[in-house]
């Protein structure tokens, strides 16, 4: 924003009653017209719009596939050589295999695109005078925003009110830790970001306080719009896109041998070149899974669909194939081991008694702390009456992981204390002296009292209380700032103790994840006897603990070494979670995050997928790729049985693809060194490789076999590649058998051949999808009603076909009754012939357990995934 005259002047350098004179709204917001019509002027409040083509588009966009243009090309070669019938057929099929593609993706990114929008982030804002919940993107210049703790800026904007007010800056300014920020009337004469205290960006996150914020530029126009071009690079290659790439290398290396070699064949015994380059060129287009895309697309579009009935949202969709691989799932124990229905139940001095001086002391510094309030400090202050009457805040220490604590400086009449709360142990460091209860004096905190006080909150622990320790200070009565450095020498009042109860269902989903081969590991910022009592009473078995204390003496050698036998991390902070999240997937484990806190975010980034939960700051769901509905270990264990489906599908696809398409083509490519003529005209390779596309299309809403869903998933090119080599050539064994049958016992003419081959290849690769699509009898596993239906139908249209004109039209010439009889018999005992390999296949190789683990996410915080 620029001022009405002289040079260009930052919205925070300028007054604020001339910047809401310029921006034509006030501290009230704006009306609910007024900002229709700014949200026309300004446009959405995003960085950059999703380019999602329109359907025409994304129907052009197919034509790019090199091998599409060429058979284009081709198709216009054969009109200006007159052969009319191969420039419609082609053309025609073609284009039939684009518009279906395109219409089945499109459908799929709609709706995937209406469950994004389910968990989009909303803001609190005032409009009309009243305090409403709106989408992010809506937001115009001139609105005015409430934010709090845990809250993403969702536009950069001035602040009219700030309390406590701490945001992290770092993706703008490369300063890890919060800036403080506060309200004031003038400007700053600095144009720096950084020098910007009256103002809040897009990007940043609330760390602690709350403040009231006028929108005062929104997307492109942001500071964070105007960089973010280099900001938003693309992320590194997920599992998923790391495994269809290697699989299209695959394909291609093999689509060169074949088509070079079919070419050379042809040209060698001087047939035609245009007919040997369009046979050569439908070859590679048979042999190609054209498909893979869109079913890639609508598989897990409808995976995503399903997992939204379970309770999951899926934000990336490449997310459900990491969560159905994900072998380790990190977590915290609050919410996730327990009920999150924290309790107030006792205060104790540190010699165990009971003290009301605590929990009076504990409620101001919950009262007035204005970071993000925890359910520890929500059940201080519903814990009874106000117990601040006369009390009033001065200033703030907010709460940090470093140390673990936060301290309010009050006053009542002319007294003011420091009141500290936070992890026992290291509010215990910073005291020298202690009260009891009944002792008028102070005592001092001598090593005996240490050792005794220990004791008391090992006992707690013991017995699956969480504590608090409570501390304090007088200071001087005209203080009006306080700092880390007054944190010393504080008087130790005792113990606020809390309940939360383990949640029932916590044990069982646990070990329902385990019999999944999904292991799960405990990473928590409580110490480790709590924790253990947790696991005890649910049932957890404990394989190996380590506190954060350890982990900091480990190198990351040492820490990885340690990673397998340990499931119990405790008091450990967010750095540390990090640290075992990228060890665990260094060992090669697909590694799943739940979280839903403010620290919780880097290890949100970190992981193979980041988990978190409707309720979450806004910090941790941006975060996430994934986002529970319900925060229940339960509900996730449903969503990976989808992830896992839905990965099995399209694994399903290719396995069934690639072994007949394979067969096929390899059949057809050998059948040019016996045949003094093509054994299939190109249009009818296109129309054989169209028709088998139809059928598999829906593969994605198949059911998978249950074994599928029992255990993690992975890219493994090897059994790929060793399943086309062992099922594609018992498909050519039959082909050559059907040519045997065709010119030794039929005689048949190059047209019967053709129309023969066509309708045994079709049969065969079709029908074989309902012993390939499981890995059980066939007939113990049922398919789709769809893929049964389409797969009869097109195995009929084949039969059918070349008694019609239109087969005439393809070339087709209408076989014998005992010709048909012949190509079923072959059709059922090839069908025999694949079970029994198949069979034999998997006795004899199972996919590899672990793969290379996917390259580590660089996102930028705060950002999110696109």
């Amino acid at each position: 924003m620029t001022s009405d005259s002289g040079p260009e002047r930052k919205f925070w350098q300028i007054a604020l009653a001339d910047l809401e004179r310029q921006l034509g709204a006030g501290r009230d917001g704006l009306s609910s017209a007024e900002a229709a019509a700014r949200r026309l002027r300004y446009g959405p409040n995003i960085l950059e719009e999703r380019q999602r083509l329109s359907l025409p588009l994304k129907f052009l966009s197919r034509f790019h596939n090199p091998l599409v243009i060429i058979l284009l090309v081709a198709a216009a070669i054969s009109a200006l050589t007159g052969d009319l019938a191969s420039f419609i057929i082609i053309s025609t099929i073609v284009l039939m295999s684009a518009v279906l593609d395109t219409v089945q993706e499109y459908r799929a990114e709609e709706a995937a695109e209406h469950l994004k929008v389910s968990v989009a982030l909303k803001e609190q804002v005032l409009r009309d005078g009243q305090e409403i919940t709106l989408p992010g993107q809506d937001l115009v210049p001139g609105d005015v925003v409430l934010l709090a703790a845990g809250d993403l800026v969702p536009a950069d904007g001035r602040l009219l009110e700030a309390r406590d007010f701490f945001v992290n800056e770092a993706l703008l300014t490369g300063e890890s830790y919060p800036a403080e920020k506060h309200a004031r009337d003038g400007g700053i004469d600095s144009p720096e970001v950084a020098s910007a205290t009256n103002a809040a960006f897009m990007g940043s996150s609330v760390m602690n306080g709350s403040a009231r914020l006028m929108v005062c530029d929104t997307g492109h126009a942001t500071q964070l719009g105007q960089i973010s071009s280099t900001l938003r690079r693309a992320p590194p290659p997920s599992a998923l896109d790391q495994g269809t790439h290697r699989f299209g290398m695959l394909i291609v290396r093999f689509t060169e041998i074949l088509v070079l070699f079919v070419l050379l064949i042809n040209l060698l015994f001087h047939r035609p070149w245009l007919q040997s380059f369009l046979f050569a060129v439908a070859l590679a287009v048979g042999l190609t899974p054209e498909l893979l895309p869109m079913i890639v697309s609508v598989t897990l579009a409808r995976g995503a669909i399903r997992m939204a009935k379970a309770q999951v949202i899926v934000k990336r969709l490449g997310a459900i194939h990491d969560l159905g691989s994900m072998d380790v799932l990190c977590t915290d124990k609050t919410g996730t081991l327990t009920e999150a229905k924290i309790s107030l139940a006792r205060q104790v001095a540190l010699s165990g008694a009971a003290s009301e001086h605590v929990l009076d002391l504990a409620w101001l510094n919950s009262y007035f702390q204005a970071g993000l309030r925890n359910p520890l400090d929500t059940a201080i202050v519903e814990s009874g009456p106000p117990r601040g009457a006369g009390w009033a805040k001065i200033d703030e220490v907010p709460f940090d992981f470093q140390r673990r604590r936060v301290s309010v400086l009050v006053e009542h009449e002319d007294r003011r204390l420091l009141v500290t709360k936070g992890a026992p142990e290291d509010v215990i460091k910073l005291a020298t002296r202690y009260e009891e209860p009944g002792q008028p004096a102070l005592l001092s905190l001598d090593e005996a009292a240490r050792a005794r006080a220990a004791r008391v909150f090992d006992g707690l622990s013991a017995d699956g209380f969480r504590a608090l320790g409570v501390a304090w200070r007088e200071l001087e009565p005209d203080r009006a700032v306080a700092t880390v450095a007054d944190e010393r020498d504080l008087i130790f009042a005792g113990f606020v103790v809390f309940f939360d109860p383990p949640k029932a269902s916590a044990g069982a989903a646990i070990a329902a994840l385990g019999a999944k081969g999904v292991g799960v590991k405990i990473l928590s910022g409580d110490n480790e006897r709590v924790t253990q009592h947790v696991c005890a009473e649910l049932g957890i078995p404990i394989t190996g603990v380590l506190t954060g204390t350890e982990i900091e003496a480990l190198n990351d050698e040492a820490l990885a070494a340690r990673l397998e036998e340990t499931n119990l991390f405790c008091r450990v902070s967010p750095a540390q979670k990090s640290r075992i999240i990228l060890g665990l997937r260094h060992r090669g484990h697909v590694v799943g995050f739940l979280g839903d806190g403010i620290n919780d975010a880097p290890s949100l980034h970190t992981a193979d997928v980041g988990i978190s939960v409707d309720s979450a700051v806004d910090v941790a769901k941006d975060a996430a790729d994934i986002i529970l509905l319900e925060h229940d270990l339960g509900v996730l264990e449903r969503g990976i049985t989808e992830g896992r489906r839905a990965f099995g599908n399209i694994m399903k696809f290719i396995m069934m693809a690639m072994s007949s398409n394979f067969g096929n083509m390899f059949s057809m490519a050998g059948a040019t060194l016996i045949l003094p003529f093509l054994p299939m005209l190109p249009e009818q390779i296109l129309l054989n490789n169209l028709l088998y596309a139809v059928s598999e299309m829906p593969i994605p809403l198949d059911e998978v076999d249950s074994e599928i869903t029992e255990k993690p998933e992975h890219w493994d090119m090897h059994f790929i590649r060793n399943f086309m080599l062992v099922l594609g050539p018992v498909s050519s064994i039959f082909d050559f058998l059907t040519f045997g049958l065709l010119l030794l016992v039929f005689h048949a003419n190059e047209a019967l051949f053709q129309t023969g081959w066509f309708i045994e290849s079709l049969a065969t690769q079709v029908l074989v999808i309902f012993v390939l699509r499981t890995r059980r009898n066939p007939l113990k596993s049922r398919p789709h009603r769809l893929l049964a239906t389409t797969s009869v139908v097109v195995v009929v249209l084949a039969v059918v076909l070349p008694f019609t004109p239109l087969g005439a039209w393809f070339g087709f010439v209408p076989p014998s009754v005992a010709f048909l009889l012949a190509i079923a018999g072959l059709t059922v005992s090839y069908l025999l012939l694949a079970q029994s390999a198949k069979w034999a296949f998997y006795r004899l190789w199972q996919p590899a357990g672990i793969a290379t683990p996917p390259p580590l996410r660089s996102h930028l915080p705060l950002i999110g995934r696109s």
